[in-house]
């Protein structure tokens, strides 16, 4: 199977009805065509469309080739400060921007916790800083993972202590969520509590942890894919009221959200693509992605391949 759904890529030819792109035009590419005619679809939550043709998943080909079909109002004219690397990467921005502001809903001067700095975590954290968020907190268990994200979007950083012998998943999300109030001043009512966290690690002791740390009434959303069998303490989002929310890719209007904050300068993608490669060299680029850092040590957040006959300087 062809793997690949991040995808970026320059018109070459339109159907006789299509208005809205031209040959020649560089698009962002919307990689799942759905029914348009189910229940979801009429809601206005695609995403959801149990008959969605998504890249990249079986027994749909993904985007890694010369040429991709794709329905006319799901490839996005890029501006002209936007490359088509750029363009590429507004696919992992669209399920930031679906996971904070649709979801999450969140509104200016906001607290937010992002678990997990890859780079769905650290999109997530630059959408959240971009709609105005007074402080986004990024925790992961890679040191230099925080000191990219400080550097990057957030303003506060946690690294999670180690477990203990003997100690079980639940007993340290309690000391972890504890730790981390009291080294960040996290209250659980008022300017110092937290209104929205995002789980972008799948982790279960990430998620536990969050919905510890979290507001009475805040909102969680979970971004991130683990481990199906997560154990939650129910008392704790019962008693605090929690809206817990799962978030799946992106929906109605998060590609163009994405694309204005990009434009705008607002939220910069070009930070994370950490690694380039040609079309001929892609198995180099999914090698490097699986062993997390290239050949000379350099940790990886992103890789891009560029097309065929695309020089990987001018993508």
């Amino acid at each position: 199977m062809v793997l690949g759904h991040e995808a970026a890529g320059v018109v070459s030819k339109v159907g006789s009805r299509v208005t809205n792109v031209k040959v020649g035009d560089r698009v962002a590419m919307e990689p799942g065509a759905t029914c348009r005619k189910c229940e979801a679809c009429k809601e206005g939550r695609y995403q959801l469309c149990p008959d969605v043709i998504f890249a990249a998943t079986p027994p749909t080909d993904g985007t890694l080739a010369r040429y991709y079909r794709l329905p006319s109002d799901l490839a996005y004219p890029l501006p002209p400060n936007l490359s088509l690397e750029d363009g590429a990467m507004m696919e992992p921005l669209s399920v930031a921007v679906h996971a904070v502001s649709n979801l999450g809903a969140l509104r200016s001067n906001q607290s937010v916790a992002v678990f997990g700095c890859g780079p769905v975590g650290l999109l997530c954290m630059a959408v959240a800083k971009a709609l105005g968020a007074s402080r986004v907190i990024a925790v992961d268990i890679v040191p230099s993972r925080l000191e990219f994200a400080k550097a990057y979007a957030a303003t506060d950083i946690f690294l999670p202590p180690p477990m203990e012998k003997d100690e079980s998943r639940v007993e340290f999300s309690m000391r972890n969520a504890q730790a981390m109030k009291e080294k960040l001043g996290i209250a659980d009512r008022g300017s110092q509590a937290i209104d929205l966290v995002l789980d972008a690690s799948g982790a279960e002791v990430s998620i536990q942890t969050g919905i510890r740390i979290v507001k009475s009434g805040g909102t969680y959303v979970q971004v991130g894919m683990g481990n199906p069998n997560v154990n939650i303490d129910m008392f704790v989002v019962i008693c605090k009221e929690l809206v817990l929310k799962g978030s799946f890719r992106y929906g109605p209007g998060d590609y163009p959200l994405a694309i204005a904050l990009a434009t705008s300068g607002k939220v910069d993608v070009k930070p994370l693509v950490s690694h380039r490669f040609p079309f001929t060299q892609a198995r180099e680029a999914f090698e490097t992605t699986r062993n997390g850092k290239s050949p000379d040590g350099k940790g990886v957040i992103k890789a891009i391949i560029s097309g065929p006959d695309v020089d990987i300087n001018e993508a």
